[in-house]
């Protein structure tokens, strides 16, 4: 599954290193989870699509809706 990783860490001016600090993993493991060769955990795609202003499904390339889902 192609996801936006790349695409929105790039658009926002973040590192690896700044995005791995921030889920709190190694910035190897998160090189992996762009490169589409590790699984990303629910719970970081949570976490970036906080940071992101987004939704889960458009880091998941699911929707083109940037805007996020209101949230309760």
């Amino acid at each position: 599954m192609k996801m936006r990783l790349k695409e929105l860490r790039s658009e926002n001016g973040y590192t690896q290193t700044f995005i791995a600090e921030y889920l709190s993993i190694k910035q190897n493991t998160y090189s992996q989870y762009e490169k589409g060769l590790r699984e990303i955990p629910i719970e970081s795609l949570c976490k970036l699509a906080m940071l992101y202003d987004t939704s889960v499904d458009y880091i998941l390339n699911l929707t083109d809706e940037e805007t996020p889902y209101k949230r309760k």
